[in-house]
């Protein structure tokens, strides 16, 4: 007699009797009830897959195909491998339950082998379970060989099919989500590289960058971008990363300098469930999230000795070891850093470890300020003057012949990032559909002449330095190198006082 047991129901033959009698009449006859409660079980417990049996015997395709039926919501069959082809797309199987032998007295598996073949043809990925004789291991060890998941043996013990049949499908599981997760990856890649823009520019200076671009991008080569605040350093990394073989792949942005020094292994290279007293569960770190693909290390500079150290030994070895691990896990990254540094001069100052540096980069790309790059303001002007135009609805904007000239002698100290943002307000606040130099509220500090004198109002060493500071700088268009030359100081030096005073 058949029982079965649902994990919400107990049914017990010593108890049938009286609980027929006392529930319901209508089940008088307990086989009857027991089918129900086995429907209502099996109903519950199938499986959103597709299983195809291909055999000859037709006893074997009834048996399977009643067992199997009752774990997975379809479930077809065929006698004739010769139409495999016309039911693979029909049917759309997630895992195929391929005989070995289809002709009789035929043993050799040969004919399975080859349907195995071209079913892994029509349908790659697809999962095998190859069908085969007892004593036919060795052609089914053939089998994994050439593309089968795993074999069962006739006559076989439903658990094992069942069990070997679910192993497959979870495994095609897995693989479609896999494969989600990459599509939405690339999705993401995708709307992140449109949202951050492509790089605009036709100056000479832009175009030797782009040159270099070209060269280095399809190469595995560590690259290292230089340039000032908002000069579009990470446009660039973004630019080589979609020129590049591992396109396909995630590129993943780490701001270091944002990353505070107690939290820099676990964030860069993952930690340990109980590793300290937050790591509630096992967690990936950035470089094991970019395996296979691009890691922007944005604000390199900005790393301290201990972590310069740790970050180079994790370049050189290829692999990282999470907090809470001694296990190392090898990692295959293309590596690009950037920042608004002077790298050099850090490493004769002994702030910045020369042997990273010569790790780092192998390319240098230097991009330019945007004072630097004859005739690209108005352009990007007018690149910016478009896409804020589409995002708040104003149509017809144009710049006016003076705004472009103001726009044009500006020398522009926050670069393109100080252009989006001087472009987005303008557009937002005109009521014209020409926006004039008076739509334009650039920094003050830098209209000054230069051949303002310090005052006498005041005999603070703090506000006459950041005075002297700001003469430098406006005499020198921004230049760092002759700023800091003309006030004695190093490029190190110069670049702490910008961000002491705030400028």
């Amino acid at each position: 007699m058949f029982i079965y047991e649902h994990p919400f129901v107990r049914f017990r033959p010593e108890k049938q009797k009286n609980f027929v009698e006392k529930k319901q009449p209508f089940y008088s006859k307990s086989v009857h009830f027991r089918t129900l409660i086995y429907n209502f079980g099996s109903r519950i417990m199938k499986q959103k897959g597709t299983i195809l049996i291909v055999d000859d015997e037709e006893d074997i395709l009834i048996s399977v195909k009643m067992f199997l039926k009752q774990h997975f919501e379809r479930v077809f069959t065929e006698q004739n491998p010769q139409h495999l082809p016309r039911q693979l797309g029909q049917c759309e199987p997630d895992v195929l339950l391929l005989d070995m032998n289809f002709r009789k007295g035929d043993t050799s598996g040969e004919e399975g082998l080859q349907w195995l073949q071209k079913a892994l043809e029509l349908k790659p990925g697809l999962q095998v379970i190859m069908i085969t004789a007892y004593g036919e291991v060795e052609k089914a060890v053939r089998a994994l060989k050439t593309g089968a998941a795993d074999f069962v043996e006739k006559p076989w013990r439903n658990e094992k099919l069942l069990a070997t049949v679910q192993a497959a499908f979870k495994l095609v599981q897995s693989q479609q989500e896999v494969q989600q997760l990459q599509s939405r990856q690339r999705a993401l890649t995708d709307h992140l590289d449109s949202s951050a823009g492509d790089i605009v520019g036709n100056s000479p200076a832009m175009k030797e960058v782009y040159k270099t671009i070209e060269k280095v991008a399809d190469t595995d080569a560590n690259v290292l971008i230089l340039g000032e605040n908002g000069t579009g350093k990470e446009l660039v990394a973004r630019a080589i990363h979609r020129r590049s073989l591992r396109n396909e792949q995630v590129f993943v942005n780490v701001d270091l300098g944002a990353i505070p020094e107690s939290l820099f292994e676990s964030e860069l290279f993952g930690h340990k469930k109980g590793a300290f007293t937050d790591a509630r569960e096992d967690r990936a770190g950035r470089f094991e999230a970019s395996d296979g693909g691009s890691l922007f290390l944005d604000e390199i500079g900005n790393l301290s000795l201990p972590m310069q150290a740790k970050l180079l030994a994790a370049l050189q070895n290829r692999e990282i070891v999470r907090v809470g691990s001694n296990q190392p896990v090898a990692i295959d990254i293309r590596l690009i850093c950037a920042t608004n540094m002077p790298l050099y001069e850090m490493v004769r100052e002994k702030t910045f470890r020369q042997d990273l540096l010569y790790r780092i980069n192998t390319v240098e790309i230097q991009l330019p300020p945007l004072r630097n790059r004859e005739g690209d303001v108005i352009l990007l002007a007018n690149h910016f003057l478009r896409q804020y135009a589409r995002k708040y609805q104003k149509s017809g904007l144009e710049l006016h012949p003076a705004a472009q000239q103001k726009l044009e002698q500006y020398p522009w100290p926050g670069n393109i990032r100080e252009l989006r943002h001087a472009m987005e307000r303008a557009v937002i606040l005109s009521e014209k559909s020409i926006l004039t130099p008076g739509d334009f509220l650039l920094h003050p500090d830098f209209h000054q002449s230069p051949d303002f004198r310090l005052s006498d109002d005041t005999l603070n060493l703090e506000e006459m330095e950041k005075k002297l500071v700001q003469r430098a700088m406006t005499k020198h268009h921004g230049n760092i190198s002759k700023a800091a030359d003309e006030l004695g100081l190093t490029r190190a030096a110069l670049y702490r006082r910008l961000e002491k005073h705030g400028l």
